[in-house]
């Protein structure tokens, strides 16, 4: 669970997750669903920003994506308890403080022009 010191601190760190696109689309394709993987936000992600469909996005540009997500953008909400995910299996779900983001995200959500986020089913049984 994130510690946070006091107001000042958890409005700064949540102005900073949130203050990147990528983050916030992350999220935004999380909140719909209990679970997605690592490559299957990378292919969405990806697709989002070149404003194409899945299919058609690049391996290079997931490629580029995933790297980002895996390094950098996971790590950062993880530390906060925004999203759990396991680097080994590639499995993302939504963290015990997202509630903490909720709020703002929807307001974000609800003033940038993004295409319907949904991700499909997965087609194996989680845990």
């Amino acid at each position: 669970m994130a510690s946070w010191t006091n107001d000042g601190d958890r409005m700064d760190a949540i102005y900073t997750l949130l203050g990147d696109r990528r983050r916030r689309y992350l999220l935004y394709l999380l909140s719909g669903t209990d679970y997605a993987s690592v490559p299957e936000l990378a292919a969405r992600i990806a697709a989002w920003e070149r404003e194409e469909p899945t299919e058609t996005v690049p391996e290079s540009a997931r490629r580029s994506v995933h790297v980002s997500l895996v390094h950098t953008h996971l790590p950062m909400l993880a530390d906060h308890a925004v999203v759990d995910y396991d680097l080994r299996s590639g499995d993302v779900v939504l963290g015990e403080d997202f509630e903490e983001v909720e709020s703002l995200l929807e307001q974000f959500r609800s003033t940038e022009e993004i295409p319907e986020p949904r991700l499909s089913s997965p087609s194996v049984d989680r845990p």
